[in-house]
């Protein structure tokens, strides 16, 4: 049996972590010690690594507690967790094209900005973000303002 501060340092999260996954439902006590001290089963340690590991791969705790629940059931097929495998690595292609074209757009505003000398208020960076145009549409406005 582990205490919480055990489980913790054996698993590598805090005991508020471990306190958190408890509310979620994602692990639970099996017992208390005579004085109170919350007692986990070496199952819990595994859980624990297994949550971990999915948060590592992109899981959410949701996400984590179907994993687990699959798990339980006997109808379940290891199909079944391949297509969230695949769910979620398309959720997170998703996300790396967002943060690629993000990524492109920043290129595009720091490239148009090429005077650093210039006045915050004649700044195209500060002009494209506030008017929602375009980076060349901003620094073209801000070449007529004054250079």
């Amino acid at each position: 049996m582990f205490t919480i501060g055990k489980l913790a340092s054996s698993t590598g999260v805090s005991r508020d972590t471990l306190r958190y996954y408890e509310r979620e439902g994602l692990v639970q006590p099996t017992a208390k010690s005579p004085a109170g001290f919350r007692l986990y089963e070496p199952e819990a340690l595994r859980r624990i690594r297994f949550i971990k590991h999915a948060q590592d791969c992109g899981f959410t705790l949701a996400e984590i507690r179907e994993l687990l629940l699959l798990r339980t059931r006997d109808e379940a097929c290891c199909g079944d967790v391949r297509t969230r495998a695949i769910e979620k690595k398309l959720q997170i292609e998703n996300k790396i094209r967002a943060m690629r074209a993000m990524s492109a757009a920043l290129d595009h505003l720091i490239a148009e900005c090429a005077n650093e000398a210039r006045p915050v208020k004649e700044c195209t960076i500060i002009a494209a973000l506030e008017q929602s145009i375009s980076p060349r549409a901003a620094s073209e406005r801000m070449g007529s303002v004054k250079s």
